[in-house]
């Protein structure tokens, strides 16, 4: 964490460019998650996401990643991240972590959302959901008002232990990163407080912010397919994630379709629009 990789920073310009990657990205989002039904196959759910990325022309930066064989993740239950698509149906009060990301003219966005499927649901679970996607937006109002990466993890989990003190964990296993013309940049992003502040937080970075919570212990095992991180004690988890830019005139969330400003602007943050964009 906080190696000296080098960060890229991008013009103006590019963050125009890249934010055609996240609107992208939110679109198939939105398709996947009205797609996540009780009776869906979660193969089906990377078909939907699929689906919008050929509309638009775009590609996945997740298909063929490290030999990954899907177009997105689909995490439930006790399965935090990296869960490979298939032939598991859902069933009314799974919870599903979709992440997944959009390729467009070489740049990148990357988000994920928690769907609770079905009417019925457990309110730890959606309690879980809530906190974990508050947190994220606490975390993308850090770098408008942040100095530093490390403030961003700093306000993720202030939040959680304002909010549910010790009753929710924070992943540190697994970390937000830079983004741009690759889809894992430096530099890593801790959802977590940290002694190390790390790099500071200048015009022409792109983050992917991207908490993850558990309703029990933080350790974790890869399963044999080599992807799949559940949790060791069998506790439910979520993830929410957005890729956010500082640009000459401000901050956007590149793969929110209003720049994040229904969640922004209510913690005192006005996202801006990249120039050119």
């Amino acid at each position: 964490m906080f190696g000296r990789r080098k960060i890229q920073l991008k013009t103006d310009a590019e963050l125009a460019a890249m934010s055609r990657a996240g609107v992208v990205t939110s679109l198939a989002l939105d398709a996947t998650v009205s797609a996540a039904v009780p009776g869906a196959t979660t193969a089906e759910l990377d078909t939907a996401f699929r689906a919008v990325l050929d509309e638009h022309g775009a590609e996945s930066n997740f298909l063929g990643y490290y030999g990954y064989p899907a177009t997105v993740c689909t995490s439930v239950n006790d399965e935090v991240v990296h869960g490979i698509p298939g032939e598991r149906v859902l069933a009314a009060g799974d919870i599903v972590s979709i992440d997944g990301g959009a390729v467009v003219a070489g740049w990148h966005g990357d988000s994920a959302r928690t769907v609770l499927v079905g009417q019925q649901h457990d309110p730890a679970d959606q309690e879980l959901s809530d906190v974990t996607r508050a947190a994220m937006w606490r975390g993308i109002a850090a770098v408008a008002t942040g100095t530093h990466v490390g403030d961003i993890g700093q306000a993720v989990e202030n939040h959680v232990r304002a909010t549910v003190g010790g009753r929710l964990g924070i992943l540190e296993d697994y970390v937000g990163h830079g983004i741009g013309t690759e889809m894992h940049m430096a530099p890593d992003v801790p959802n977590f407080a940290s002694r190390h502040r790390g790099p500071r937080l200048v015009t022409g970075m792109a983050l992917a912010i991207e908490p993850m919570l558990v309703r029990g212990g933080i350790e974790t095992r890869v399963l044999e397919d080599d992807w799949t991180v559940v949790t060791v004690d069998g506790s439910r988890a979520s993830q929410w994630e957005h890729s956010v830019c500082l640009h000459s005139e401000g901050l956007w969330v590149l793969t929110a379709q209003d720049g994040g400003a229904a969640e922004l602007e209510p913690l005192g943050v006005r996202p801006v629009p990249v120039p050119g964009s």
